[in-house]
Formats: structure tokens, sequence, C-alpha cells
């Protein structure tokens, strides 16, 4: 099925990144066809770049299987859930001077890019939601992921009454709905990351194991590829660099040389979305062929590298992938 986007792409698109767009999604759509899964990483800025409005279409579609990603991308999409109108867009933000980002951060608006998020109405106004759960989890000596606490507040409708954007342009929500496997390695980096850390130092919880960290998330996503590999195998989808890529990618040679299995299938397909081109020691700037002597790709994986803004590309190989 091939809708009007998809013939725009296959008519407009025929070179350089714009062609490996195009040949990274139908890559997908035959590794889907295949019965394949793919995993979908998420670095950057993504959320507060509204990937949600196509992400999400994406999970309820069943086109995703597992999501990675940093613990901004996480609370990121939660935040403009609640607080999408105090948003402060900055479109001139290459013009600001110093002085004009002190009086930002004088209004308590976090720049990201040309948007600020505003501290009072999204970051503290979630903090306190889920800090109840926190100090709950923490007084029955229950431990769960950070994301699990972000699933409960969308499942308990927390903040049901003051959506401030439609539920379904919401990624989390829409993972929350499929229960979909998620992984956050390094959500301490991350502000309610360091609202938490800041809440046990003030004893409001006796255990920081109570949110479950990154080696745990490792231990999770083991099992999970080794139940979801056969088949079709799970494709690997790479939005940006960093941790939310570095992280679950290694899952395989782990699996293969300090677990010493040898039935595990390494990645079925892999592209990347990234304007970190090719340097000298850049991890996320690395060709896809570097990973075969990691043992994550093989010589036949279908690998892709689309140098481009990920904002505009991603959306588009959604739709391709939807057949829109």
């Amino acid at each position: 099925m091939r809708g009007p986007i998809s013939e725009f792409m296959e008519r407009n698109f025929l070179h350089f990144n714009a062609a490996a767009m195009v040949d990274a999604a139908r890559g997908w759509r035959r590794h889907a066809d295949a019965g394949g899964k793919m995993v979908v990483t998420l670095a950057g800025a993504m959320s507060t770049a509204e990937i949600g409005i196509s992400l999400a279409e994406m999970i309820r579609a069943g086109r995703i299987d597992a999501i990675v990603c940093t613990g901004a991308n996480l609370e990121e999409d939660l935040f403009n859930l609640v607080a999408h109108d105090s948003y402060v867009r900055i479109p001139n933000y290459r013009d600001l001077t110093p002085e004009q980002e002190r009086d930002l951060l004088g209004r308590h608006l976090n720049r990201v890019t040309d948007t600020c998020i505003p501290e009072e109405e999204a970051m503290r106004v979630v903090e306190r939601s889920v800090q109840v759960l926190w100090e709950e989890a923490d007084g029955a000596g229950q431990r769960l992921f950070p994301h699990e606490f972000f699933f409960r507040l969308i499942r308990e409708r927390t903040f049901e009454k003051s959506y401030q954007i439609d539920p379904r342009n919401s990624w989390l929500v829409a993972a929350a709905e499929r229960d979909l496997p998620m992984f956050v390695p390094g959500w301490e980096d991350s502000t309610l990351g360091n609202m938490y850390a800041a809440h046990c130092l003030r004893g409001k919880v006796r255990q920081p194991t109570t949110v479950r960290g990154g080696i745990e998330y490792m231990m999770a996503l083991a099992e999970w590829y080794r139940g979801n590999s056969g088949g079709g195998g799970i494709g690997f989808f790479q939005i940006g660099g960093g941790i939310a890529g570095d992280f679950p990618i290694c899952v395989v040679p782990m699996l293969h040389q300090d677990l010493r299995l040898t039935d595990v299938p390494v990645w079925a397909y892999f592209c990347q979305i990234s304007d970190s081109t090719t340097s000298y020691g850049s991890y996320s700037g690395a060709v896809p062929n570097e990973k075969i002597t990691w043992g994550k790709l093989e010589i036949d994986t279908p690998r892709f590298v689309i140098e481009s803004d990920a904002t505009i590309v991603a959306p588009m190989i959604f739709a391709y992938v939807l057949g829109q």
C-alpha cells in the first residue's frame, strides 16, 4: 500500500540523503513483511520536537515493538502533554545574547533550541505527582523502573483533565496503552532523575534503589531480546546517537561474548538518522560497518545511515512504513 506521501518520496527523493531515507523506509517495510520486529531508539530532544504526533501512530499500528529512550525524551513527552500551552517558542534563538538567555532563566524557561519548557507548569507539576508514587513505592518496599512510574501516571489518569494536546499525539500515552516494552538507560541524567536524587538526599525517599536502574534495564533487555529475536529477527532504528543508541545495541555482543550463547541472532536491520558525521573517535558518527567488528551486525544485515535532521526524516519514514 502506497499513499501520497510514499509516492511523493519515491518520485522526488532519488539521491544522497533523500535516497538513503527512501532506501531505509523500504528496508523497514521488507523487514516487517518478513515478520521482523523493530526497536526504535530516541536521543536528542525528539519529544520536545513533538515526534509523538507520528510516533504514537506507529505504536498504535503495531509497527514498533520496543522503545529505548533517554530520560529526557521520556519526561518531555509528558511535559508537553500537560503544559503545551505554556511553552514559549523562540524562532530567533540563534540571535539570543547571553543576557537574553539569562532572562529566560529568570523566567524559569528552559530552552531546547527554539522551544522553552516552563519549569513551574511542566516540570514541577509532574514532579509533585510522581513524587507521591515514589514515596508510596518506597514505603511499600516496591521497586519500579522509571517508565513504569510514568505509565502509572497515565493509567491512573492523574493529568487527564488537564491535557493540553490531543493524547493521540502523545507517544507515551500510546506506549502505556500497549504496555510497550521500554528501556531508559541513564535516567538519572534527566530533570526528574535529578529531582529524584534530591528527594533521596532530603530523605523523602529512603532507598535510592526504589527506582530501578541501568543494569536491571540491560538484564530486562537481554531477556526481551532472547524472547523476541526468532522468526524475522529484530531491527534497530536509531534516532540520534548517545546512550539511547549505544546501550541497547550492545545487548547482542553481551549475549554472545559474555553469556556465551550461540543461538541468538544479531540485529536484523539497522538504520541511524544523525547529523553526527563520521569522525575520529565519534561513536555516534561511526558507520554501521564498524558494528560488524563488535558482533552487533552481520555482513548481510541491511544497514542505512541518513545524515540529516531527524525531526524531518523520522516522520516521513514512519508515514512510508504506514503506507501513507
